[in-house]
């Protein structure tokens, strides 16, 4: 197979072509990327264009990306990078970043689950009532997918469209960032109780209903399934993670997924249809030549959310020496005739200091999720729409402390 040379790559890139052989692209592939457009001194408008085209084949990671910032010519392209970022956050990072070391044997991986089994049980769900702030970036595209006759246009104000790019609502952009607080009980993030008035659906975005997976429930199912098996030796935070898969079917399932909102179109009204001779008659403004239609019609639009318990797979990363998962992948098994294609989570997790104590808690997450924004309603043809959540925990406190 031909290999495209770079030159040809970056020519393709910025003439935003689809189906050229480069399209997905390694990290130091997006390296030399943004190296060359930095040398040949291109605008931030026509490098963030040019990253809009590409599609990662391998993780970048956080060290990776804050290294990148050094090409960035302005926010336009630092934005596209952060999206690079948060959208191949489940891929494997470069062969070149994985430890060599050989795999344990079968009792050594044993082990190590053992000592994640009792880590979860013996300090993980003994965690304290702790409070927390969580902050959460939105990338989304396709910020207009509902149909024009729904009568709902995007509300997203925040949604970055003036950048002189060709069809920005295209591409994932930044929308929004918002902040609330947060309350963890025995390790896992309970649902606000405040009531939340925001018009999720016809404000042009979903809200993501249900708290993230809870690690103690998704260790268990991946128990009970007896699919955990290992699957590689990666690096986090220098420091070697084994890697164990996961999948567990609907019947061991408890996962729950919960999107808001999806529109349910519903026309209403009598048709009249008219010659010019009994158009009067029907209410018909009086017309020159030929029939017509005559009536009232009426589009109504009600909301409602996408609620299933689904299948699931994913990875587990887990400190060898101590069993602390440090790192938690949970992808879901949707059915291709659900209006939710895909909702695939990744949490970081990490020791914070909270009051006297410091705990290994939840610090960071990305949610991945594609959705079709008409619903079942068919209405204005197929489309999806992909949102990219990036959120991250902080302040972390005592419950009964002082909000």
């Amino acid at each position: 197979m031909k290999r495209c040379s770079f030159f040809l790559l970056v020519l393709l890139l910025l003439s935003a072509q689809t189906g050229w052989c480069g399209r997905k692209v390694t990290v130091a592939q997006l390296q030399d990327l943004l190296h060359s457009l930095h040398e040949d001194k291109k605008s931030d408008v026509e490098i963030a264009a040019a990253l809009q085209q590409v599609e990662l084949s391998e993780q970048l990671t956080r060290v990776v990306m804050n290294g990148l910032s050094n090409y960035s010519p302005g926010p336009l392209t630092t934005e596209q990078i952060y999206v690079l970022q948060a959208s191949s956050a489940n891929l494997l990072p470069p062969a070149s970043d994985l430890p060599q070391t050989p795999a344990p044997d079968a009792p050594a991986q044993q082990a190590i689950l053992t000592r994640a089994q009792n880590y979860i049980n013996k300090t993980y769900e003994q965690l304290p009532a702790l409070a927390a702030r969580k902050t959460i970036l939105r990338f989304q595209d396709n910020t207009e997918a509902l149909a024009s006759s729904s009568g709902i246009a995007s509300g997203a104000k925040d949604a970055v469209t003036s950048s002189g790019m060709s069809n920005p609502g295209n591409f994932l952009h930044y929308i929004n960032a918002v902040a609330h607080p947060i309350v963890l009980e025995h390790g896992i993030v309970k649902k606000l109780s405040a009531k939340d008035s925001t018009r999720w659906g016809a404000n042009g975005q979903i809200d993501i209903s249900q708290p993230d997976p809870g690690l103690p429930r998704v260790f268990k199912e991946a128990q009970a399934s007896g699919t955990l098996h290992w699957v590689r030796w990666e690096s986090i935070n220098g420091k070697p993670a084994a890697v164990f898969s996961y999948e567990v079917p609907r019947q061991r399932s408890d996962l729950e997924v919960k999107v808001c909102c999806f529109p349910l179109i519903k026309q209403a009204g009598v048709a009249r249809f008219y010659t010019p001779s009994t158009g009067p008659v029907l209410g018909a403004e009086k017309a020159s030549g030929g029939g017509g239609v005559a009536g009232n019609f009426q589009t109504n639009t009600d909301w409602h959310d996408f609620k299933a318990s689904v299948p699931y797979h994913g990875s587990l990363f887990i400190d060898p020496e101590t069993g602390i998962v440090l790192r938690m992948i949970v992808e879901t098994d949707l059915k291709p005739s659900d209006v939710v294609h895909q909702l695939d989570t990744r949490i970081d997790y990490g020791p914070v200091k909270a009051g006297q104590g410091t705990f290994i808690v939840p610090v960071k997450s990305v949610i991945n999720s594609v959705v079709v924004p008409n619903g079942e309603s068919g209405a204005g043809g197929y489309s999806t729409r992909t949102t990219l959540f990036s959120s991250e925990y902080s302040e972390y406190r005592p419950a009964h402390s002082n909000q």
